[in-house]
């Protein structure tokens, strides 16, 4: 792996921390196949008991890294299609690691790092943190992130985050579900630890088929979820290189307001 993850293992804890404070964590196609990776080796490994996931710096993450998006407004639609893939990969790994999952949500997070808040079993995040699905102000759609927070907050709240793009607070956040709890930064630790130490009580096995369970009564599988995450590809790419996703995705890079934003 490259630096853009960095990995701890402690008394059957691994910690993995996205390591590009510089970019707010942004994702890259190095911190997706790193963070992929070692997800893999928590799953094999039978020392790791739970996994927590956060961000270095001040941010959880930030979502789409802007040279990994200047890379997608000049890609091809298949080749957009095969990136988008990639990172649904790395959430459906996340979603159904057998291994309960705390993100710790030290900051913000936009767009993909939404989505791996609410792949993780638990969640609990900072007072301040500030979230946003803001996808549509490029001409997007969260699409490969879509189910996994969809599942989290239900779909009324999803309809309205999706088409607003808004910005909110960790507070809305805990109230509609993507976070189980938001805490002042200086009980953030206090916080996972007591979430760690409850989850410690839990046989492995158990906890294992128990994640299943849950997630397969509400109509979630992995088989289910890859045909998903196929047509969710493919609608994103798509609207990638359409005129409107393109107009959208230079304005931004531009740093200047799309045609069709309003005052």
């Amino acid at each position: 792996m490259s630096d853009s993850v960095l990995a701890a293992v402690h008394h059957g804890i691994a910690t993995l921390t996205l390591n590009r404070p510089n970019v707010h964590n942004a994702f890259d196609d190095a911190l997706i196949a790193d963070l992929a990776q070692a997800l893999a080796h928590c799953e094999r490994d039978t020392a790791v008991r739970a996994v927590v996931l956060t961000g270095a710096g001040a941010s959880f993450s930030a979502g789409a890294d802007l040279n990994w998006m200047r890379g997608m407004a000049a890609a091809s639609e298949e080749e957009n299609r095969a990136d988008s893939l990639r990172l649904a990969e790395l959430m459906r790994t996340l979603n159904f690691l057998s291994k309960p999952t705390i993100a710790r949500v030290n900051g913000s997070a936009y767009g993909g790092g939404i989505g791996l808040v609410a792949c993780c079993d638990l969640a609990i995040g900072v007072d301040g943190a500030k979230f946003s699905l803001s996808e549509v102000k490029l001409g997007l759609v969260p699409a490969v992130i879509s189910p996994y927070v969809v599942a989290a907050i239900g779909a009324r709240q999803a309809r309205r985050l999706f088409v607003s793009g808004e910005v909110f607070d960790s507070a809305t956040a805990a109230r509609i579900g993507l976070l189980h709890d938001s805490v002042p930064a200086d009980a953030l630790d206090g916080a996972v630890e007591r979430a760690l130490h409850f989850l410690g009580k839990g046989g492995p096995l158990a906890q294992a088929e128990a994640k299943q369970l849950a997630l397969r009564t509400a109509g979630m599988t992995r088989e289910s979820a890859e045909r998903v995450d196929a047509g969710n590809a493919a609608l994103i790419a798509r609207l990638r290189v359409s005129a409107e996703g393109q107009h959208g995705l230079t304005a931004f890079l531009d740093k200047r307001a799309p045609d069709w934003a309003k005052e």
